[in-house]
């Protein structure tokens, strides 16, 4: 009896949670994430992945709110993913998969440098993901850079620890932004068929980033 309450008790707990998603914006901490003292000015804005399916799993609630807004969003995907040999169509499922985040396919940029290509036994140098980065940030007129640096698996329910994360520490600059649209990040994720396997469907609907994503401003 003890744990189908416990069951019962997470599964209200959940469904409260997504409604907290679906019906909260928290505008303040939203209107401040890319605010640099001048109102309404569009952003020019970099997202570096490592590699297709990143920004769908990953970022899917910061994509839909900068697109939303009409600024500027460049995707740099830093490899081709083909450690299957399937980079080829991964590489097209991105575009598709940005595409359906509202992301113009011309904003997309996919590299396939040979130091930097896809597999467990791969180490990718520091130094030069910092080069590539600095170039295109200079190329593109870049003003802000977003990258993917555990509460992975807690879906909506991290939306309480994530706001309460970000209230806690006046002292940084975190900005939570939930989804307001989490469909549509199974909808992004589903253009990478190559990967959307079932595994892969429990974890967009599991998974944290699904509905909210905690970014801290890193001064550099």
């Amino acid at each position: 009896m003890n744990w189908l309450l416990i069951v019962s008790f997470l599964s209200l707990l959940w469904v409260v949670s997504l409604c907290k998603v679906l019906c909260s914006t928290l505008s303040s901490s939203k209107d401040a994430f890319i605010s640099n003292g001048e109102d309404d000015q569009k952003r020019n804005i970099l997202l570096v992945i490592a590699h297709p399916d990143d920004e769908s799993m990953f970022f899917s609630p910061t994509i839909l709110y900068l697109t939303s807004k009409g600024h500027i969003l460049h995707i740099l995907c830093l490899s081709t993913g083909n450690a299957d040999g399937k980079g080829n169509v991964r590489k097209e499922e991105l575009y598709h998969a940005c595409s359906a985040l509202k992301v113009p396919v011309r904003q997309v940029k996919v590299l396939d440098h040979k130091d930097l290509q896809d597999g467990f036994d791969q180490m990718w140098s520091s130094s030069l993901v910092a080069e590539i980065i600095e170039q295109e940030t200079a190329d593109l007129g870049i003003d802000m850079i977003s990258t993917s640096l555990l509460r992975k698996y807690m879906g909506p329910l991290d939306v309480w620890i994530s706001i309460l994360f970000a209230r806690s520490s006046p002292e940084v600059q975190t900005h939570c932004l939930l989804n307001e649209h989490p469909h549509e990040s199974f909808i992004a994720m589903g253009q990478h068929r190559s990967q959307w396997v079932w595994f892969r469907k429990l974890f967009v609907i599991f998974s944290s980033y699904t509905y909210v994503n905690v970014l801290r401003k890193i001064n550099y």
